[in-house]
């Protein structure tokens, strides 16, 4: 359920603030590879963001997470356009949604015959395999939905990927299959226990670590992560007719299918199937975090079609979190990149679905008090999708007499300075720009935007406690004799490392303001302001009337934008990045006959794909929106338009039928 509002200004407030902590999640997880809500979590505010939305459509805007499918592609690797999209699945978590959506789809299909297949729903990586004449030639990850990132020679190194296959005759030449990469249980556990070892930080889950490894800049490293797939699906179908014949049809060409499947006559049998694998997931030696329900027949999946962002034939039933009983040791706070004091329950070591829990988040200030969680507490915590655990509940008729309720230091655990809470904010934080714990975070957050691999908390916390680093700036200016010095650095891996920073001197603009850590500012923004401004000596000196201007730019983000480029201590930090090396690469402009032109795209064109029209627009030199708004110029009308249409027409949007956009476009 969502947040309760009154009117629309509260819901704009609350619509903001879920956006924010989406990104920042969806950067955690799909860019860094280091979540830090859990998949609960994360469900809910993306449930309550989108029943916002639905309630007040008019604050819809083009960086919305509701308008996009996955996480941002890496500009570390070439982009590859998917030849139909690679969407995601509705969400179901309790039993009854299942059977809403089975009744869903017999109100559509009638009374025809219908047969579901149940699979594992696998935790990982889910990737795209392109063949031509049987050989593999193109791995792509599933990125932003509509374009992925070409890691094609690290899926090579998979061994359950086959590099050729065998195909009948009448099959299409070029072919595309999908599915997961994941990293089996002990490849994981091997992995943490090495990293561990070499003092590095260990991955939260198979999935994180997994997504690493397909996404590392050295395929020999991927090589060595142990990784595997399962496929699932095939396109075209090549004369397969069910789903259930597609899984035959891979595993017969080699690929690796999972063999817990099942095809079922009716709704009651799923279920029985979700119940059946919600106590036996633990067994196995991947991680699954629920089980996805097709329509088996593959024409009755072509009539019910989609949605904007899920197949209305599917659907992906989520586990419940799993739950144990601990005791609070300890609430410890910890400082983040911005200031931000987060409270930590330390628990008594606990396991939860075969994993030692010691740590939960208690987010802020007024969570802690809303819980009323105090040390020596017996408590409820709860984990979903293996990442970090949270307090679901106190046991108030198990704590102690003594007890006392937990309040927030006033200073800052790790330099002294007062804490402050300003009015109408969660966060409490530490104001002190130069705060070691600070640095710290600022430092892993820049090294990870600028993909710096090799600096690690304990390197990192090294070179701050030799004072040998202050700022970002000063990573380019690092000798091997000072890499040396630090523990665990021998002079290949100092050499390696001075190697890797200075690869990431040439960068882009979009890289370079992620990296700067500005509030509100995620991958997401970072490419609208790049994309507006094109140099940071621009958008240094853009107003706030300016970055209002831009389209999905609100009035939070400018004020904290223009107040970050207005900082002495920024414009420092930018000139001396500058002066160490950094190279912010010019975009190349496309000019063209739409050049300065914004077309947003709804239903689907017969004449070619989402992605070839988005992409012949951007060679024209025009750009591809999201969501209308009054600066769309056009809105290109397919079959099946969705609420685009509508909103188009009220905002009074010229619109463009396929015969007409043809013509625009010159085909």
């Amino acid at each position: 359920m969502s947040t309760a509002v009154k009117n629309i200004e509260e819901a704009q407030a609350r619509v903001l603030e879920l956006r924010g902590l989406i990104d920042r999640a969806n950067r955690q997880y799909y860019v860094l590879d280091h979540p830090e809500i859990t998949d609960a979590e994360y469900d809910a505010l993306f449930r309550e963001l989108v029943e916002l939305e639905t309630q007040y459509p008019e604050l819809v805007t083009p960086d919305s997470p509701t308008q996009r499918v996955g996480g941002p592609p890496s500009d570390a690797f070439a982009k590859v356009t998917h030849r139909t999209p690679m969407l995601s699945l509705a969400n179901a978590f309790e039993r009854e949604e299942v059977r809403e959506f089975d009744q869903r789809v017999r109100r559509t299909l009638g009374n025809v015959k219908l047969e579901y297949v149940t699979e594992l729903k696998i935790d990982g990586l889910a990737m795209s395999l392109l063949y031509e004449d049987g050989r593999y030639r193109i791995g792509a990850t599933r990125g932003d939905g509509y374009v992925g990132e070409d890691v094609t020679p690290n899926v090579k190194t998979i061994p359950s990927v086959p590099l050729s296959v065998t195909i009948p005759p009448e099959f299409p030449t070029t072919f595309e299959v999908r599915g997961e990469v994941y990293m089996p249980k002990r490849s994981f556990q091997r992995l943490n226990t090495e990293l561990a070892a070499e003092g590095k930080p260990l991955f939260a889950n198979p999935r994180n670590a997994a997504a690493g490894a397909v996404r590392q800049l050295d395929p020999r490293i991927t090589a060595r992560r142990r990784l595997d797939t399962f496929m699932y699906a095939l396109d075209p179908a090549g004369g397969a007719r069910s789903q259930a014949q597609i899984l035959l049809r891979l595993a017969e060409m080699g690929f690796h299918v999972n063999e817990n499947r099942r095809v079922h006559g009716d709704i009651d049998a799923v279920i029985a199937f979700l119940d059946e694998w919600q106590e036996k997931r633990h067994d196995l030696d991947y991680e699954i975090d629920g089980i996805v329900i097709k329509v088996n027949d593959l024409a009755q999946q072509d009539e019910l079609g989609f949605v904007s962002r899920s197949p209305r034939w599917a659907l992906a039933f989520k586990f419940p979190p799993e739950q144990a009983e601990t005791v609070v040791e300890d609430i410890k706070v910890y400082v983040g990149r911005t200031g931000a004091i987060t409270p930590v329950a330390w628990l008594a070591p606990v396991q939860i679905g075969g994993v030692t829990v010691g740590r939960a988040t208690l987010h802020n200030e007024d969570e802690v008090a809303r819980k009323d969680v105090r040390p020596a507490d017996h408590v409820i915590i709860q984990r979903a999708g293996d990442v970090i655990p949270e307090v679901v509940r106190v046991l108030k008729e198990k704590r102690p007499a003594s007890s006392r309720p937990w309040h927030m230091p006033k200073k800052c655990p790790e330099c002294g300075t007062d804490l402050v809470r300003e009015p109408g904010e969660a966060a409490t934080r530490c104001i002190n720009p130069i705060c070691p714990a600070q640095v710290l975070e600022h430092l892993r957050h820049f090294v990870g935007a600028l993909d710096i691999e090799g600096f690690g908390y304990a390197t990192l916390q090294q070179l701050i406690d030799r004072k040998l680093v202050k700022d970002p700036s000063d990573l380019y200016h690092l000798s091997k004799a000072q890499l040396l010095s630090l523990e665990g650095f021998a002079d290949k891996s100092a050499q390696n490392l001075l190697d890797r920073i200075e690869a990431s001197k040439p960068t882009t603009l979009l890289r370079f303001l992620v990296a700067l850590g500005i509030g509100h500012v995620g991958w997401t923004m970072a490419g609208l302001l790049a994309e507006h401004f094109g140099s940071i000596d621009r958008l240094q000196q853009a107003s706030v009337e300016e970055l209002k201007s831009i389209g999905g730019v609100g009035p939070t983000v400018a004020e904290e934008v223009h107040e970050y480029f207005q900082r002495p201590e920024s414009r420092r930090l930018i000139e001396r990045l500058l002066e160490a090396g950094i190279d912010i690469k010019q975009p190349e402009r496309r000019e063209g006959p739409l050049s300065g032109k914004t077309l947003v795209l709804t239903g689907s064109l017969s004449s070619m794909t989402r992605g070839q029209a988005e992409e012949r627009i951007k060679a024209l030199g025009g750009m591809v929106g999201s969501a209308v708004t009054k600066k769309t110029d056009y809105l290109v009308v397919g079959a099946d338009p969705g609420s685009k249409l509508e909103k188009a027409q009220r905002l009074k949007v010229p619109i463009l039928d396929e015969a007409a956009f043809l013509e625009l476009i010159g085909r």
